[in-house]
C-alpha cells in the first residue's frame, strides 16, 4: 500500500529537519503552485480518506 499525502509530507519534513542538524545539503519543500507540488484538490481528496490522529484532542 502506498503512503498517503499527509504521510509523505510528514516524512519529508523529518528528512529536512535531520539534514539541517547534520549540516548536509538541505532538501526543500516545493512552493505552492510549482510543478509537482500538491494542489488544493489533492488535499481535499486526501482528507476524505485521512485517519484521525491518535491521542490528539480537537
Amino acid at each position: 500500500m502506498k503512503m498517503g499525502l499527509y504521510a509523505n509530507i510528514n516524512a519529508k519534513r523529518n528528512r529536512i529537519k535531520s539534514q539541517k542538524a547534520s549540516g548536509a545539503k538541505v532538501e526543500r519543500m516545493r512552493k505552492v503552485g510549482s510543478k509537482g507540488a500538491p494542489t488544493k484538490a489533492d488535499f481535499v481528496a486526501s482528507a476524505k480518506t485521512a485517519k484521525p490522529m491518535k491521542g490528539k484532542k480537537k
